[in-house]
Formats: structure tokens, C-alpha cells, sequence
């Protein structure tokens, strides 16, 4: 996929492309960031008959992006029927040739890497090898289900009732259509990976990606095409969440959804009103704990990461860090020089380590949060600032110290790159600490003792602990099922879990020889007498 200006985009470093939001219809000075006939032959893939579009334009340089059709209540309506029917074909389709299907899907997500990248880059803003962990995640998450599902929703034997006699097979069925509300800040790890498992198990997919970032949602779509998964099994609506939300939960089977834990509660209870399953990840205020034991380089380089990262657009992203009296200043030297030697840009370059917010409206937050803490006495160790000469809505990665509970930022989540410093001596306030609030997504622990820190994570009240690593090595094992306790969230993805939730459980009994019920001429009492005799002898040989 071609792009305006594919490696070094002229002014970075010195101020964006184009000096505003410039319409190419209108203005001469500006340029398409994609040429429009690239974007029409992704954006056809949306079912949408309204007429409408929504405009949006790059966090790299606040240039025109896409017009992205918007689809009506009708057009939801729609793409259900088709699912469905498209559904009923596939379900009766070998997992043998499901896995094929996804194995070249695997293979064309990294045969296209270079145009996915620049996609991402450009609709969401994210440093290059950020995005190149998206479409390293989604392949593997490929691959793992087309290696695993059959694993993971084979049909079981399990116990009888009457050993020999009573055969139980547990069966694990499609739901039928599964209903994907994805947000913008991994858009193609979130928008594919979710849904893949789901088609693994024999559903189809309505997907519903953020229209900031749809182009890259599309792309993905338009591999899994490529790669031979029948059309219709995966149909993409566009438009409001609150418009088409309602009529998504309503024709959807379950409902897969990535983003605020105060629209998750709203889902949550649509689903309820339904009774169909629903599978949350939501908010999080992340903590990460450095013991007195830990490795204070090694820490330091983690902490960039866990913090930083796509700008700290980033659900298990670090947003504090409590530090042990004992290494606590040699560690902030190391972090706070860390974090000011990070490269800064909006580029499609690999040197770059941290990109732009990818909207004003973020940008606004994370400013709204960082002036309230600096107001009520707050320190900013390093960055506290907005870049415009970088692009439009750049902030630096910030580091602040004496947070107070009467700040905004001390148990709300930012989204955005700030972190805020604490101190502890006893390793029992840490934990009741890093507890305290709401949410419990993830939490990292840094300890040269792996045992330690093990025991330190069971008491903590998260879904995910990384031990020395921020939250790659939960969220890189495909393995490892992710998801949130308390407000972060409900459901995991990830692993067994992360198929079989797109399934049915369905109990099959075959009773063989003999009968449940009074026989050979028994009376009711003597049939009764004559299985306690078997239920005490079942006991004493340990069966269950």
C-alpha cells in the first residue's frame, strides 16, 4: 500500500507534513496521506447503505486520512442474516480445513507486514516496532488456534454415572454469530485476534472496529480473504457505538468487547437482558512494583517499556510504580534517564520509541490530568509537556512524583504516557497498594528471586502478573489466558479459555446394559439398598 511519504515523511523533527488539517478537495497545499482509491477498495468491505461517511485524518500530522462509510440499524440487520447463513456452511466445515484456512492467514499477515505497518502507523500514530507487534500477536494467534482449537473444543469422555454403562460425551458447539466491538489503540490485534478463535470454533463474526482506525481492521479483513475464509463469515459495520451497539447485542450470540469499563457495564447488562454471554476487557490503572531485591537496570529498561508504550494507549499499560526504599533512588536515576533519552517522532521510521496520542481529545485528557497533579504540588521528574512541533497531539512521556489521592491521575486511568512514583518500605503495603482501587488488569513485579515474586503475585488482585517484564510475557504467550478482575473487566482471551468461550457446552448420555431405574424384579426399596452398596464401594476405590 503506497503512502504519501513512506519512510522519512518530510518535517518530522522539525513540525508536521502540512501545517493543518487540510482538505486536498479544497486546499493545494495539502495531500492525501493514502490515495483514495486504496482507501474505497478497503472501506467497500464495510456494509454500509446510509450514504454517510466520517472523516478522519492522521495522528502523525493531523492530514486527511479516510472518509469511512457509516452503516445504518438496516444495514446491522444485514450483515446478521449473512453471518448466519454463512455460519450454518462453516460449522459443517472439518476443523482440518478451518486450520488450513488460518495457517495461510498466518503466512500473508507476515508477507504484508511492510503495508500493515505503515497502515497502523498512519491511523493510530504508534512507534513502528509497536505496530510490528501487532501483526507479530495476530499471526501468532493464528497459528496457535489453527495448531490448538482442535485441542481445545474436541468432544470429551468423561464419567457416568453407573461405570461401563453410562457414557458421557461433552460436546463444545459454535454459538453461531459473534458480535466484536473493537477500539483504536491496537486495532488489529484487537479487531483479528479476538475474532479468530471464534472462527476456529465455527462461528461467524460481525466486527465492528473505531473509525480512527478502520483502514487497518479492513486490511486484515482483506488477508482474510486472501487467505480463503468464505466472505460473508466475517461481515464489518462502522459507525457509533451507541447507535449500533444496542443493534449488534441484540442479534449476536455473544458479544466480545474491548474498551471503558463504563461502556462495558452498559453491554454487560444489555447481554443480561438477553441472556447471552459477553467476554469484557475494560479499564485498568496498572500497577508495577520494583522489590528491593531487583535487578535496578534491568527494572528501569522494563519500566520504559510497561509505561511508554504506544504512547501509553495501552490497556495493561503501567500507570504506577511503586519502588522499594532500598533501590528506590538509584532506580529513578535509571528510570528518569531512560525515559529522557527515549526517541521522539511521528515517522514511519524503526527508531522511533514512542509516537503521538491519537487524538485531541486524548491529547486533552492526559494534559487535564498532568496540569491537576503539577496544581496540587505533584513533581514531574521528566517530560510534563505537549510537543506540537512533533505532531498535533504529541505529549512527552512523563514521569511524576508525590501523587496524592486528591489528584485526578491517582486512581483514574490516564490512557496516555504518564506514570506516577511511590515509595515503600514494607513489602505488605506494596501489595495492599498496588490492590487499592478498582480495577485489576495487570500488574508487573520486578525481583531477582522468581520464587518471591511468584508468592507476591498470587496476592495480587489482577488478571495478569508479569514477573521482570511489564506485560509482554503474558500478553506474547498465546497459551496464557488475559483478561480482567473486578472493573477491569469479565472473560479471558487467550489460550482454552479464549475459544471455548465462543462455544456451547452440550452433554451427551448413552446408557448401555442396564437400566436407571428398579429391575430383575427389585422393589424401589430394595433397587435404592442395592446402589448405596455401590455408591460406599465407589467411595472407598476414590472414584468421584
Amino acid at each position: 500500500m503506497s503512502a504519501s511519504n513512506p519512510g522519512h515523511p518530510e518535517g518530522v523533527g522539525g513540525g508536521p507534513l502540512v501545517d493543518g488539517p487540510h482538505d486536498p478537495e479544497h486546499d493545494p497545499r495539502a495531500s492525501y496521506v493514502l490515495e483514495p482509491d486504496e482507501v474505497a477498495a478497503l472501506t467497500e468491505r464495510v456494509l454500509a447503505t446510509s450514504g454517510e461517511t466520517v472523516s478522519v485524518t492522521s495522528p502523525l500530522t493531523g492530514a486527511p486520512l479516510a472518509n469511512i462509510p457509516q452503516s445504518s440499524a438496516a444495514d446491522v440487520a444485514e450483515a446478521y442474516r449473512r453471518a448466519r447463513v454463512a455460519q450454518a456452511a462453516w460449522a459443517r466445515t472439518p476443523m482440518e480445513q478451518r486450520a488450513a484456512v488460518m495457517l495461510r492467514l498466518h503466512d500473508l499477515l507476515l508477507e504484508r507486514m511492510p503495508e500493515l505497518l505503515d497502515i497502523i502507523t498512519l491511523e493510530n500514530g504508534k512507534a513502528r516496532k509497536h505496530a510490528y507487534d501487532e501483526v507479530a500477536h495476530t499471526a501468532l494467534t493464528a497459528r496457535y488456534y489453527a495448531r490448538m482449537s482442535g485441542k481445545h473444543v474436541m468432544s470429551e469422555r468423561r464419567g457416568g454415572v453407573i461405570p461401563l454403562a453410562t457414557r458421557i460425551d461433552v460436546n463444545h458447539v459454535p454459538k453461531g454469530v459473534v458480535g466484536i466491538i473493537s477500539p483504536w489503540n491496537y486495532p488489529l490485534t484487537m479487531a483479528l485476534s479476538d475474532g479468530l478463535p471464534a472462527l476456529m470454533a465455527g462461528n461467524a463474526v460481525v466486527a465492528k472496529p473505531d473509525a480512527q482506525t478502520m483502514l487497518t481492521a479492513l486490511m486484515g479483513v482483506k488477508l482474510m480473504d486472501e487467505a480463503g475464509f468464505p466472505r460473508d463469515l466475517w461481515q464489518v459495520v462502522a459507525g457509533p457505538g451507541r447507535e449500533l451497539g444496542p443493534a449488534m447485542i441484540e442479534r449476536s450470540d455473544y458479544i466480545c468487547f474491548t474498551g471503558s469499563t463504563a461502556t462495558g457495564k452498559l453491554i454487560a447488562k444489555q447481554c443480561a437482558e438477553r441472556l447471552i454471554g459477553c467476554s469484557l476487557e475494560l479499564g485498568g490503572k496498572n500497577p508495577l512494583l520494583v522489590l528491593r531485591d531487583a535487578d535496578v537496570q534491568r527494572a528501569a529498561e522494563g519500566a520504559v517499556r510497561a509505561s511508554f508504550s504506544n504512547a501509553g494507549q495501552l490497556c495493561v499499560s503501567t500507570e504506577r510504580l511503586f519502588v522499594a526504599d532500598q533501590v528506590y533512588d538509584r532506580f529513578v536515576e535509571r528510570f528518569v534517564a531512560r525515559t529522557k533519552a527515549m526517541s521522539l517522532g511521528a515517522t514511519l521510521d524503526w527508531e522511533v520509541d514512542m509516537g503521538p496520542l491519537i487524538s485531541a481529545d486524548q491529547l486533552e485528557t492526559v494534559v487535564a490530568h498532568v496540569d491537576d497533579a503539577m496544581a496540587k504540588g505533584a513533581r514531574v521528574l521528566a517530560g510534563g509537556r505537549a510537543r506540537p512541533d512533533l505532531a498535533p497531539y504529541f505529549y512527552e512521556p512523563t514521569i511524576l512524583e508525590g501523587v496524592t489521592p486528591d489528584m485526578t491521575c491517582f486512581g483514574n486511568e490516564t490512557f496516555g504516557p504518564v506514570v506516577s512514583l511511590y515509595r515503600f518500605h514494607d513489602e505488605s503495603d506494596a501489595i495492599a497498594r498496588a490492590n487499592d482501587g478498582e480495577y485489576g488488569l495487570n500488574c508487573a513485579i520486578f525481583s531477582q528471586d522468581g520464587a518471591r515474586a511468584r508468592a507476591v503475585a498470587r496476592q495480587i488482585k489482577c488478571g495478569t502478573v508479569n514477573i521482570n517484564e511489564g506485560f509482554g510475557a503474558t500478553f506474547g504467550s498465546l497459551a496464557a489466558p488475559m483478561g480482567g478482575m473486578r472493573e477491569s473487566g469479565m472473560g479471558r482471551r487467550q489460550g482454552e479459555e479464549g475459544i471455548r468461550r465462543y462455544t456451547e457446552t452440550q452433554s451427551v448420555g448413552t446408557q448401555r446394559f442396564i437400566k436407571l431405574s428398579p429391575q430383575f424384579g427389585l422393589s424401589a426399596e430394595q433397587y435404592a439398598k442395592v446402589q448405596v452398596l455401590g455408591l460406599k464401594m465407589l467411595n472407598k476405590l476414590g472414584r468421584a
